[in-house]
């Protein structure tokens, strides 16, 4: 069942910033909704998210191209940022249309249970906007959408994911599309809490498309594999429905992640001083 939070009637953006020739431009008639794929929110939670924009009679065309910034805040701290490019270029948007966006975020743990300040939930704050990151007016970004969010722990009984053996240590980027993740060697297994029930499982990593192009992954759980594939890209994300009989009836289960060809960046880049083996980079184990 899907939470539909209609977010304004009409929303009317007015663009402060000086575009040509120093004049300011107004966009107007942009209504906004958006829908959460789940009804109650809380961390550690993937969720689909539905974006639908719509221009009105009145809009004015845009004369360029922006992103849309998506930012989910808990206090002063940025806790999930999806800032994404319409399909649709915002300069080619037309009066009297439709524009729908979908996006998969997750909303990483942030909640501390045991604050005393605590009251059984948190909030977050959407903002929502264009953002131009060419605008040399200092407003570069425009928010279009304000809203707050309440934000529940996890259900009791939600697993949890330990990483058992076959793990390097977590390493962190920004500026990479994983963020962070953790190396695996030839093998690396997780305990996975077993909900005995059915549960979705998202594996989230990276692959060295330049030294292993054709490295073929493997899942197993229990030992049994469950999936074999060839990434196409050097990030993937796998969404994958467990059924409770695959896991057993103990109250955990193993989960094997595997290469076929593992790497040595020291015997790969002349410069390199790295004797790992190295299988592939795990950035999120999610099952829920």
């Amino acid at each position: 069942m899907k939470h539909r939070l209609r977010l304004s009637a009409v929303l009317v953006l007015i663009a402060a910033a000086a575009f040509a020739c120093g004049k300011k431009t107004q966009v107007m008639g942009v209504d906004l909704a958006v829908e959460f794929g789940d009804a109650k929110l809380s961390d550690n939670l993937i969720t689909d998210m539905t974006y639908t924009w719509k221009t009105s009679a009145d809009f004015k065309p845009l004369d360029r191209d922006f992103s849309i910034f998506v930012h989910f805040w808990h206090n002063t701290n940025l806790v999930v940022q999806d800032d994404y490019m319409p399909e649709v270029p915002t300069s080619k948007w037309e009066a009297g249309k439709e524009y729908v966006v979908k996006r998969r975020i997750l909303i990483p743990r942030f909640i501390d249970e045991f604050d005393p300040t605590f009251k059984g939930e948190e909030t977050l704050r959407l903002s929502v906007g264009f953002y131009n990151a060419f605008d040399r007016t200092g407003n570069a970004q425009r928010e279009v959408l304000s809203r707050k969010l309440k934000v529940l722990p996890p259900p009791l009984g939600t697993p949890e994911v330990i990483y058992e053996s076959g793990w390097y240590d977590l390493e962190i980027d920004q500026n990479s599309a994983l963020k962070q993740w953790r190396w695996t060697a030839k093998e690396a297994t997780c305990v996975v809490d077993n909900p005995k029930r059915d549960a979705v499982l998202v594996i989230r990593g990276g692959v060295n498309k330049d030294f292993v192009p054709d490295q073929k992954l493997s899942f197993k759980i229990n030992g049994l594999p469950f999936d074999e594939f060839v990434p196409e890209d050097a990030n993937f994300e796998k969404t994958y429905t467990i059924k409770k009989e695959m896991v057993g009836d103990k109250d955990e289960f193993i989960l094997t992640i595997g290469v076929d060809k593992p790497f040595v960046p020291a015997k790969s880049m002349p410069d390199s001083k790295d004797e790992r083996e190295l299988g592939v980079m795990i950035g999120l184990i999610y099952y829920r």
